[in-house]
């Protein structure tokens, strides 16, 4: 072979791995950006009620349209909040740890699924595209939302779970027959998705002491289970109550007024984020005290 025969090879073998780490550099940092921007995750300092700082995961998947908050609580309730954009569903998921002293040996956990206005939360678009001047800063929610009551109605079928959100499944796996709904916002998701509400009857198991809604259509039935705080027998049914708050999410975003480049004329732009705070009190059916012993 001769000299230019071997510098020419030599030359399309430097082109070729010259293309292939330029292809290779491409992908790794499209694939940076891609991740950078669909899973997103601010971690922000907030101090609760009681004067503890709470430290808050928030993560947005545009992808899926979704947002997850996470945060520890000072007693070790593990607490994340899920927000399906899509199918308009917040899941709020409670990990709390067991009192041996009391016989429980292992944690609980409990999932509460209702229905989530898409404007008190800002989108997911808008979540991954924060940033933080301050990292370190302790952040106090601008508005005080209150609390919210929510009687649960059933228990949710993890199998059937997806035709209220795909999300359920994994998130609740270890919830078991703990995943709770109610009845007014399967309506809602029913109108919103317009499909018939017969359609999530197999995810619904009703609780023994509830009326059988999807007969009745009596949204006004009592039932009469004691609550768990007067029962002192540990192995009786009894109507358990959960609060969850949030001490801190961004609920919307602002806007200011500034001059536009059309004289005389004034235009709008977003300069930031309105943040609130909200507690979730939840209301369900125990086949046990025993499943209920911080309600005294």
């Amino acid at each position: 072979m001769s000299k230019m025969s071997k510098r020419s090879d030599k030359t399309h073998n430097m082109y070729e791995k010259t293309k292939l780490f330029t292809l290779s550099t491409f992908l790794v940092v499209w694939l940076c950006l891609m991740v950078d921007y669909t899973d997103t995750q601010l971690v922000i300092n907030v101090r609760n009620q009681g004067g503890d700082v709470v430290q808050e995961n928030i993560s947005a998947n545009v992808t899926d349209d979704t947002i997850t908050l996470e945060f520890q609580r000072s007693d070790g309730t593990l607490v994340t909040q899920l927000i399906d954009f899509r199918n308009e569903v917040q899941v709020l998921k409670s990990l709390i740890l067991g009192e041996e002293e009391r016989g429980q040996s292992q944690y609980q956990v409990m999932c509460f699924i209702f229905y989530f206005p898409k404007d008190s939360f800002i989108s997911s678009d808008a979540m991954a595209k924060l940033r933080q001047k301050n990292p370190s800063a302790i952040r106090l929610p601008e508005e005080d939302l209150g609390r919210t009551n929510h009687s649960m109605d059933y228990v949710v079928l993890l199998k059937h779970a997806g035709i209220i959100s795909p999300h359920i499944g994994d998130l609740c796996n270890e919830a078991g027959l703990a995943t709770y709904t109610l009845h007014e916002d399967v309506v809602k998701w029913a109108t919103a998705q317009g499909i018939p509400l017969s359609s999530y009857k197999p995810a619904l198991k009703r609780f023994p002491t509830s009326p059988d809604r999807f007969l009745t259509n009596d949204l006004g039935a009592e039932d009469f289970l004691s609550s768990c705080t007067d029962m002192k027998n540990m192995w009786t049914p009894c109507e358990c109550h959960l609060e969850l708050c949030i001490g801190w999410y961004p609920c919307g975003l602002k806007y200011c007024k500034g001059k536009s480049h059309t004289k005389n004329s004034v235009m709008s732009y977003r300069c930031g984020i309105k943040t609130c705070k909200i507690c979730h009190l939840f209301n369900y059916y125990v086949s046990q005290k025993q499943q209920c012993l911080w309600d005294e």
